[in-house]
């Protein structure tokens, strides 16, 4: 990816510009702008629409007390879910002079993200951008394809892979398990390691059907739900998410599939309300925290309520924008240059404990945890999406636990 090239300007504009963007940068009550670059048209709009809201509300929050003394200001550009308009918006980013980017949904997205932003900083130096992945789950980005400019806030496919099966281990009436996936780099990572590490920790379970399938294109699940019933399976593998699970599910319950879920990412997008009181005790969940955890999360998901009548489920945006304050804090500077060597190995405290961006890979190290759905009750009263049911803790995985090893072989800035 090529940007263009600014035009020539006189000696002493540039000698000017350069000084008040030296004095800003170590100014306090200076706004950094954040360039969120997801989408907010087609099937995962309003997937889209929630994350941006997230982002604000907890801008809005952090601004308030911010430990590097600036104001978080979230710009949104609509990427359609698109990896080549991806690219357009960092490219408009940039032309805007936004430092810092955050993306999540998709890592073909996430993929080209990095690859356009390694090429960006290493054709303009001293202008660098630095990406926060708060939901692109692909291990290859903190691994074959890492990069010192990207930092992944959520636990990527094989860490919440690692927790799933070593749950499922102990599931003896799991015995029949079908993978069904979207077609692109997440999906086809969840039916590699469901496969690898089934194989590993259960090797009796056999996997009787894996579908892959086009990401937020299809509108009529039931072809494939016909294809899970006539396998026999007793056990469905998914890290489908949005539109693509929400519509999953529906035609499982018209079908009548009365099988286990296991998923990555039921917990928004329609999916609860789909899921309905007709699922329950049937689908889990994996993930970094909970509607019901105690203490700042549950403050987090009762306030976003109250204001958008939404749930508030992708928590990664709080560690995100905390991570990047502290980073500023520690680095006594927004220059991405500075900010991103302070947060490497930085450790903070987030909604779901002690956590710790690991210096080798730029993975976020945090505890996991496998969630089931269930009625509310008075110890897990959250209300998903007004189905009174929720997200029921059953099992927790410290972040040694589910850590898994990287091959990353960072280059770092000379």
């Amino acid at each position: 990816m090529r940007f263009p090239v600014p035009q020539v300007r006189t000696l002493s504009f540039l000698v000017a510009a350069s000084l008040s963007a030296g004095a800003a940068l170590a100014q306090k009550g200076e706004t950094v702008k954040i360039a969120w670059i997801d989408p907010l048209s087609g099937l995962m709009a309003s997937v889209g629409q929630n994350q941006v809201k997230s982002f604000q509300f907890v801008a809005e929050k952090i601004n308030a007390n911010n430990p590097a003394g600036v104001k978080f200001e979230i710009v949104s550009i609509d990427n359609k879910l698109s990896p080549a308009e991806s690219l357009n918006a960092l490219k408009s980013a940039a032309d805007q002079g936004i430092r810092y980017i955050v993306q999540g949904l998709g890592s073909g997205s996430a993929l080209a993200l990095v690859d356009g932003v390694n090429k960006y900083n290493e054709r303009n130096p001293g202008k660098e951008i630095v990406y926060l992945n708060y939901a692109a789950v692909d291990p290859d980005l903190t691994n074959s394809k890492c990069s010192y400019w990207h930092y992944r806030l959520d636990a990527d496919t094989s860490m919440k892979m690692e927790a799933l099966t070593t749950f499922i281990k102990e599931q003896k009436d799991v015995q029949k398990v079908y993978l069904i996936n979207q077609n692109y780099a997440h999906g086809q990572q969840v039916s590699k390691f469901a496969k690898s590490m089934l194989a590993r920790k259960r090797a009796d379970i056999q996997i009787v059907g894996d579908d892959l399938h086009p990401l937020a294109q299809v509108r009529d699940f039931a072809p494939y739900v016909a294809k899970i019933k006539s396998s026999g399976a007793d056990t469905v593998i998914t890290g489908n998410w949005g539109s693509d699970l929400a519509l999953l599910v529906k035609a499982a319950n018209e079908a009548g599939l009365n099988v286990k879920f296991y998923t990555y990412y039921a917990n928004f997008g329609g999916t609860p309300t789909a899921l309905g009181k007709a699922a329950e005790g049937r689908v889990y969940q994996v993930g970094y925290g909970h509607y019901n955890m105690p203490g700042l999360n549950a403050t987090l998901v009762s306030e976003f309520k109250k204001r958008f009548n939404d749930d508030y489920y992708s928590a990664a945006t709080y560690s995100g924008l905390t991570m990047l304050a502290e980073g500023m804090a520690k680095a006594k500077s927004t220059d991405p240059l500075k900010v991103a060597a302070a947060m490497e190995g930085l450790k903070f405290k987030s909604f779901n404990g002690e956590v710790e961006m690991r210096k080798t890979d730029h993975q976020l190290q945090q505890p996991l945890f496998i969630t089931k759905w269930a009625a509310v009750d008075a110890k897990n009263s959250y209300d998903v999406e007004k189905t009174g049911m929720t997200f029921v803790p059953v099992k927790s995985f410290d972040a040694y636990v589910s850590s898994t090893p990287t091959s990353c072989q960072m280059k770092r800035p000379s």
